[in-house]
């Protein structure tokens, strides 16, 4: 019977495959199709022709992403729920082999129909789909049957059965059906260096929160190995799905910790047939800088309070400066005195209009310029020149042209980019002591150093914080939004125009082939252009490893996310960064304010432990625990065949400590020559220890972010930070927790990173150990 079946789901899904693949190729000739016209200079038609490109080669690009398991699982409907089905959404609801007891719905990661546009296969994320990882024994919301399709390449390998109405299943059958093999199968599987999805194993605690509304602050709090980062990438991509038309244009934004996490998890969306996320780390998120060095801790704390905010605003205003006596001035031979009641004048006529100070000072150099010109006009006329309101024109331009006057405005309120302004603060340390009378001046000290030193992840909200302030010197932007306005409606009656044009009417949406004129025109998708412009604003932003962040950072993330949709995830037990905070309702505290929990925000927690083998997580559980740490019990559904671990070094020397490095990997590869290593290890050390094993494993070793691209990867417990590796060696244990600011945090995050086996290597007794 089993073996029936398996041939029965084998012959299904090729017809799917079958199906993809002649979508693909329809998608390639609308394609060749479109690059095949001869459109001449005429730019209309030249944009027209594309956009309708850019909309097949996006199809194209989907359709190539879901090959790899396109379909993993079914359900079995129960005669009654399949009648009452008749009235659902075609557009959502798939019967197959429909019988007088049943009729049964395909699971993958796209809807499919067939040439009849009757639907053969359900995309995961619309309603029906929900039992598939909601149902259970007790609670079987109508379904007979839950099947895995477990693959391999676009081949059925294996079935996996769940039933939940037994009454008509012989004792053959009832025997020969079982359900926890899919996920237990994923959860061994090898790690490659790059996160897949989960979207064939989703558990009903996990989908309850994938599915959640799009509005409002979600956190979701979970220990090691729950699969938080899963969830959040799976919950972009339902809401993308499920609110398309309200986040397409304005998008969606997954912030992670590190180039190293981004790299990680880059593959998970396009496989969920998801491509126009932004995903970037939070040393990213100002255009034009990417920042990768880390402060010193007590740096990034003094960088991450919100205090800095207040400092920022004063430094801002204190470049606007009356000058305190008159100054004469040559304007074409004419000499003219500027008092400083002019400058103050033309100040305040700025301040009235509260536009950010670089926009304020168009304002302001043309109140000066305009009483200027009514001034040197007075003077000429009073020694003897004839000057009608027609001259004022050429005398406002011989001020505006004057080298005097320009030192003069530029004296008083100088144009400003983020980046000079901050450069400043640290490097003018008189100035600094000015704007800050209440700081000690060791607190001063710590943000002294040189113009030249790149920017760190903790100047990226400053330089934020800033630019809010400054704002940017743009006298068309007015002008420039209700063109584009205009713009879109024009684009949108092309589009329509075009699609006739075209014949591909109920294949293409006028409002899609109008956006792809909108990204020609800007050359670039919805995603570049979001991840390009400081003042975009997206409809949904998820933070992972949200607990890392500062107070300045949130307050840079509440800018980009002004609707207060967001998705949280982390573990405040995993916090390691100086400026972290304490708590969850301290964490959101900049988004929401200090509201209690339920009143303006919510709380989700994950409670299975799908990562981490239970003699390992128990262990990391038990040290957070008497460390103090905030720590969310959680339960693992598996145990690992090997125990802890210990390598002790045979020397005092940095040295033997390295070669027990060495020693403790080698033996992992032993056991396992194709998994994933991650030697994790102090910032001090991390150099001398890759080299030391590069040294000796050429070619197999990797630093930091790039070491997810080989079996063996040398990090620092903040890079690892929601990583996963089959095996992970944790060099030290006391340094990282003496060196590392809140290095108990640090050690239980190393700790929890493995998905089979945890080796410690310490230093030989009375060796130095920081």
């Amino acid at each position: 019977m089993v073996s029936a079946e398996l041939d029965r789901e084998r012959d299904y899904v090729a017809k799917l495959y079958e199906r993809l693949d002649e979508l693909r190729a329809d998608a390639q000739r609308q394609l060749a199709r479109v690059h095949s016209q001869d459109v001449g200079g005429n730019h209309q038609s030249r944009s027209e022709r594309d956009a309708f490109a850019r909309v097949f080669e996006d199809r194209i690009v989907q359709l190539n992403d879901v090959d790899e398991r396109l379909a993993f699982g079914r359900l079995e409907i129960a005669a009654r729920e399949s009648d009452a089905d008749g009235d659902a959404d075609a557009d959502s609801d798939v019967e197959n082999d429909s019988t007088g007891d049943s009729a049964y719905r395909y699971i993958g990661r796209i809807g499919l129909r067939d040439e009849n546009l009757k639907p053969i296969l359900l995309d995961w994320r619309v309603p029906q789909a929900g039992p598939f990882y909601q149902a259970t024994a007790a609670t079987p919301m109508g379904i007979r049957s839950r099947r895995h399709l477990l693959s391999k390449g676009r081949r059925i390998v294996k079935i996996e059965d769940e039933i939940f109405d037994s009454s008509e299943l012989s004792a053959e059958e009832a025997s020969s059906l079982q359900g926890e093999g899919a996920l237990m199968a994923s959860l061994s599987t090898q790690r490659t260096g790059r996160m897949h999805d989960i979207v064939a194993t989703i558990q009903a605690e996990q989908d309850r929160i994938i599915r959640s509304p799009l509005q409002g602050v979600l956190v979701v709090q979970g220990g090691p190995g729950t699969g938080k980062t899963a969830v959040a990438l799976h919950r972009a991509a339902y809401l993308l799905y499920s609110y398309r038309d309200r986040l397409k244009s304005s998008g969606v934004l997954v912030v992670g910790p590190s180039r190293a996490f981004l790299q990680y998890i880059e593959a998970v969306l396009p496989s969920l047939g998801e491509s126009g996320v932004v995903l970037a780390s939070v040393g990213q998120l100002y255009p034009g800088v990417e920042a990768t060095l880390e402060d010193l801790p007590e740096v990034a704390k003094v960088k991450g309070e919100t205090g800095m905010a207040a400092l920022i605003e004063r430094a801002v205003r204190s470049r606007q400066r009356v000058p305190a006596e008159s100054q004469v001035v040559d304007v074409n031979g004419e000499q003219l005195t500027v008092e400083p009641s002019v400058i103050a004048a033309a100040m305040n006529r700025a301040h009235e209009s509260r536009k950010p100070y670089n926009e304020a000072r168009v304002i302001f150099v043309k109140a000066a310029l305009a009483e200027l010109t009514r001034l040197l006009a007075a003077q000429l006329r009073a020694h003897g020149n004839t000057v009608d309101e027609d001259d004022y024109g050429w005398l406002r331009e011989d001020l505006r042209q004057s080298y005097d006057i320009r030192v003069v405005l530029n004296t008083a309120w100088i144009p400003l980019s983020p980046q000079k302004l901050l450069q400043d603060l640290y490097a003018r340390p008189q100035w600094l002591a000015e704007l800050t009378p209440t700081w000690e001046p060791a607190k001063r000290a710590l943000l002294r150093r040189d113009r030249e030193a790149p920017f760190t992840v903790s100047d990226i909200a400053l330089l934020d914080e800033a630019a809010e302030h400054l704002g940017e010197h743009n006298e068309r932007s007015a002008a420039l939004d209700r063109e584009t306005k205009q713009q879109r409606k024009r684009d949108i009656q092309n589009a329509e125009q075009a699609i006739k044009n075209m014949d591909v009417e109920g294949i293409v949406r006028a409002e899609d082939l109008a956006d792809t004129f909108a990204e020609q025109a800007s050359r670039g998708t919805t995603a570049e252009r979001a991840a390009a412009d400081r003042t975009w604003t997206y409809g949904h932003i998820v933070v992972d490893e949200a607990q890392e962040l500062s107070p300045m950072q949130w307050r840079l993330l509440r800018r980009r996310g002004p609707l207060r949709s967001f998705t949280i995830v982390g573990d405040i037990a995993q916090a390691s960064a100086a400026a972290s905070a304490n708590s969850w309702r301290e964490a959101v505290a900049p988004l929401v304010g200090r509201s209690r929990q339920g009143d303006g925000w919510r709380l989700e927690e994950l409670t299975v432990n799908y990562r981490t083998p239970s003699q390992i997580a128990d262990a990391a559980q038990q040290f957070a625990e008497e460390q103090g740490l905030p720590v969310t019990r959680s339960t693992s559904v598996r145990e690992s065949e090997w125990p802890i671990t210990t390598v002790r070094a045979s020397g005092v020397s940095d040295e033997a400590l390295n070669r027990a490095v060495l020693d403790a990997v080698t033996a992992d590869r032993e056991i396992d020559p194709v998994g994933t290593v991650g030697v994790i290890v102090v910032p001090a050390a991390l150099s001398a220890t890759f080299e030391f094993l590069s040294a000796e494993l050429p070619g197999e070793v990797g630093l930091g972010a790039v070491g997810l691209t080989r079996s063996v990867a040398v990090m620092t417990p903040q890079e690892a930070k929601g990583l996963e590796f089959d095996s992970v060696v944790i060099v030290d244990r006391q340094r990282i927790v003496a060196e590392i600011p809140r290095g108990a945090s640090a050690l239980y995050v190393s700790m929890t990173r493995p998905t089979q086996r945890l080796t410690f290597v310490e230093p030989a007794p009375g060796a130095l150990t920081a």
